[in-house]
């Protein structure tokens, strides 16, 4: 299974609309569609500041945790979720270990989520032709 960055690649280097769907359709995964929906979706809102956190990023290709894995933990940041109850600074602690703990590209990718940077190449029109429904808003 390919990292969420490198699906998120071959889709900003895909010439066409359709080889673009293609490869989100053939590479979908819970942490793919979340990463999209967070950043595109406006009914998501984000309880964490803007910007990058101080964090250490992992070495590449060795990071010991995984996105696809990680993303269960995004409930924790989502304004009127599960971490509204926790202290912004337990959240926040919460949000750097994860960020800390994945690939640094997908880490990136993360960061870009919560400020409402959607990946490069893909587009509304896309996301509902590939993921129909995923975008709410």
């Amino acid at each position: 299974m390919k990292l969420v960055y490198e699906v998120l690649q071959l889709v900003s280097k895909a010439k066409t609309k359709k080889d673009k769907i293609a490869i989100l359709k053939e590479h979908e995964s819970w942490a793919l569609k979340d990463i999209i929906r967070g950043s595109m979706d406006s009914n998501i809102i984000w309880n964490l500041p803007l910007g990058a956190p101080p964090y250490t990023p992992s070495p590449e290709h060795s990071a010991p945790a995984n996105l696809h894995r990680e993303n269960m933990r995004f409930k924790y940041f989502v304004t009127g979720g599960e971490g509204d109850r926790l202290p912004a600074v337990k959240r926040e602690q919460i949000f750097i270990g994860i960020l800390e703990g994945i690939d640094p590209n997908d880490a990136e990718l993360v960061i870009d989520m919560i400020n409402k940077k959607p990946p490069a190449g893909v587009t509304r029109a896309i996301v509902n032709e590939a993921f129909p429904g995923l975008l709410k808003d």
